[in-house]
């Protein structure tokens, strides 16, 4: 099956009430775990490169990479998304290069010119028949480019959501009800703002939700990498339930990126102090690969609750 949009993956998520997981990819090893797990649970799964990713791994090789994932699980249906595109030019780079949708974030700008450019980048994707994510509000936190502190995160207005979406035509929106990027996701008892989540979807009722800093932080992950000679203290993420329930509620895109870092890292590392005269990859990134199925099987199947609706 050739790459597809998420426009029918999101339809069908919202009439069913459950989320799809779009997982950051960097190299070869995983994009084959990822879509392991998709093929073996017939899940719908979107892979997603951020501009950083795009830098190291090369837009081409990313490109082939995942064709070539698509072609040999043609059973399931595959999306390539730009995730954090932030600039016009990178999204025409990838809506031009094979992507099949991108995301402009323009939340870091005021309100006005965050519209005027997701505009921009919506009137050029759809004349190339790709699908545009935007984001209204701010997370907090650090992931790649993307480096907001904590004085400057904001929710999502549902009344603002509401106008930006009439305005720029976006097929889906990117909002902000308490996750955060990176590990360190909660200082507290975690906790989403869920109430805002019910009033963007009351005025927005066919528009897919997105949910951005929503790995898990799996402790088990983020112990094993201690374990061999990590240093992760306090990491935290969004326990499972919470995710879970997000689904249910109306979010049709669930971001993971951190728990797969954690997968490999912990993987790589307990290889390394088990084994230190080890030096094939394959002995190392293997098993890491196998971690990531696991991981991302687990968050399909019972987080995501997206087995078997491919």
């Amino acid at each position: 099956m050739a790459l597809v949009t998420t426009k029918e993956m999101f339809e069908k998520s919202m009439k069913e009430h459950f989320a799809i997981g779009a997982f950051n990819v960097n190299n070869m090893e995983i994009i084959q775990g990822i879509v392991r797990a998709a093929a073996k649970e017939n899940s719908p799964v979107i892979l997603q490169a951020s501009g950083s990713a795009i830098k190291y791994a090369g837009h081409n090789y990313l490109l082939k990479l995942v064709q070539v994932a698509a072609e040999e699980n043609s059973n399931i249906p595959i999306a390539l998304h730009l995730d954090h595109g932030a600039d016009f030019e990178i999204c025409k780079e990838c809506i031009d290069g094979g992507f099949t949708s991108v995301m402009i974030d323009g939340s870091k700008y005021e309100f006005e010119e965050n519209v005027a450019l997701t505009k921009k980048v919506v009137d050029y994707a759809h004349s190339k028949g790709v699908v545009v994510e935007a984001e209204l509000g701010k997370l907090a936190g650090i992931e790649d480019e993307v480096h907001v502190s904590e004085d400057d995160a904001m929710f999502t207005d549902p009344n603002q959501a509401y106008d930006f979406v009439q305005r720029t035509g976006c097929d889906s929106l990117a909002i902000a009800i308490g996750t955060s990027h990176g590990a360190y996701k909660f200082k507290g008892e975690p906790k989403l703002r869920f109430d805002i989540l019910e009033k963007v979807k009351e005025k927005l009722p066919n528009t897919p939700i997105v949910l951005h800093g929503a790995s898990t932080v799996i402790p088990e992950l983020v112990n094993m990498c201690n374990e061999f000679g990590g240093n992760i203290p306090g990491a935290k993420g969004v326990p499972h339930e919470m995710l879970k329930e997000a689904g249910q509620r109306g979010v049709s895109k669930i971001n993971v990126d951190t728990d797969l870092r954690l997968a490999m890292t912990a993987n790589i590392r307990k290889v390394f102090k088990e084994n230190p005269s080890e030096f094939d990859p394959r002995k190392y990134l293997g098993p890491a690969r196998d971690c990531i199925e696991e991981v991302v099987r687990n968050k399909i199947k019972n987080v995501f609750c997206s087995s078997n609706k491919a």
